[in-house]
């Protein structure tokens, strides 16, 4: 089976566990010759790669149930150690590149054998699964979305590798975290580019190049042998044209030749117009139906923060109402959430936010066990009804000194009693 994979993002998150089971188990089935490769390449100038490595390795073997190993090119490079990566990269049958700088990783690879590695991968019939930063690079033009993002260089595309052109025939600037939201305010859609940005770039793509958008958790499965393509995951994937769109939603099938039409420009493809209809499902689309409901779980938040955001609306809820089960619960939730997301390799804060709410919850459980859950007036009610009826027999007696000595105390501890019409009632009053 011969695929390309591309991800939107959180290709090490829990919300693509599922798609690379699937894509795996399909990928080596029936004990198919090769190996499962790593390349570090996209994040190999960051002095935390080592631990990045790490994790992704990490991801693979605990949530995804694979072992994986590295191939390690970080830099481009000659001799013994480059032939000897290179060597590995002869036998994957199954090869991952993920998050980091786009350009960077184009550096290191262009000119070099890593990119023919590549397209051979999938010639054998294995697999290639790229994410994020390195999806940018197997497009004809590439996003460089640092130097645009984060130092305002001019408008301008990089020269990408092509892989997913000379395999599929599909040639488009491929951009990842099509919808990222993480700006607020500021539009940071289109990989970090944001719309006036992106407009912009498509006026300078060649005629017959438009742009393959992927959303954030969700991937585009590519089966070359089927002439498919098929979207996986919590989002959708755009082909846009210069002024024409065409948006695929997630178990959307359509035709590869279809899809290269659209994103040059080509073809009968307009907004709104239905797309082929839809060819048989791949081996890993059966896998992926087959799955069952707990691999699915983990894809309802599209972030440690967000799953932390929600449990901790729960946690508010729960101590508001107060539902000491409830606040556990959602406390024991928080930490696994941290657990699930460990090996995640993109960079945020979320960790730090997670370990604070966390923090935060402890503090508000250690709180509510100096007072109590249960709401005063059951704890003190029986104790108050007891004296406010002695009360009652010293007045009917006419001893009032010992009915307003009851009073009195009551008042004391933060009980008011008031004598109405229809009787006696008390409140609870905080003791100044």
């Amino acid at each position: 089976m011969s695929r390309i994979v591309v991800m939107g993002s959180g290709e090490t998150a829990p919300t693509m566990v599922r798609t690379h089971r699937a894509v795996l188990a399909d990928t080596f089935e029936q004990g198919g010759a090769g190996t499962a490769l790593v390349l570090d390449t996209t994040f190999g100038f960051q002095d935390n790669a080592d631990e990045l490595v790490q994790k992704t390795l990490q991801y693979f073997e605990q949530a995804v149930g694979r072992r994986v190993d590295v191939a390690p090119w970080r830099r481009a490079g000659t001799g013994a150690e480059a032939e000897r990566t290179l060597a590995l990269l002869e036998q994957a049958r199954w090869l991952f590149a993920g998050p980091g700088s786009p350009t960077y990783a184009l550096r290191q690879w262009r000119g070099t054998a890593v990119a023919a590695a590549m397209l051979d991968v999938v010639r054998r019939e294995g697999t290639l699964v790229v994410g994020s930063a390195a999806a940018c690079t197997v497009g004809s033009h590439a996003v460089p979305v640092y130097e645009i993002y984060k130092a305002g260089a001019d408008l301008h595309w990089a020269d990408g590798l092509d892989v997913l052109g000379e395999a599929t025939g599909v040639r488009a600037a491929l951009v990842p975290h099509f919808d990222n939201a993480e700006g607020g305010t500021y539009d940071t859609r289109y990989c970090y580019l944001g719309a006036r940005r992106l407009q912009a770039m498509e006026e300078m793509l060649p005629e017959d190049v438009g742009v393959l958008g992927v959303d954030e958790h969700t991937a585009l499965l590519l089966d070359l042998p089927a002439g498919t393509a098929t979207v996986r995951g919590n989002g959708t994937v755009t082909l846009r044209y210069r002024d024409r769109q065409v948006v695929l939603t997630d178990g959307q099938v359509v035709e590869t030749g279809w899809l290269a039409d659209a994103l040059a420009g080509r073809g009968a493809a307009e907004p709104g117009a239905a797309p082929p209809a839809p060819a048989a499902p791949s081996p890993a689309d059966a896998d992926l139906a087959a799955q069952p409901d707990d691999a699915a779980a983990p894809a309802a938040a599209t972030s440690l923060r967000a799953a932390v955001d929600a449990e901790r609306e729960r946690f508010d809820a729960a101590m508001a109402a107060p539902d000491v089960d409830g606040a556990v619960a959602a406390l024991l939730a928080v930490e696994q959430a941290m657990q699930d997301w460990l090996t995640d390799s993109l960079q945020s804060d979320d960790r730090d936010h997670a370990r604070r709410v966390l923090r935060a919850m402890v503090v508000r459980l250690g709180d509510l066990a100096r007072t109590g859950a249960r709401d005063p007036r059951e704890v003190v009610g029986g104790y108050v009804g007891l004296l406010l009826e002695l009360r009652a027999r010293a007045r009917g007696a006419k001893d009032f000194a010992t009915s307003d000595a009851v009073r009195d105390g009551l008042t004391g501890l933060g009980v008011e009693v008031r004598d109405t019409p229809d009787g006696v009632e008390w409140e609870l009053r905080e003791v100044g």
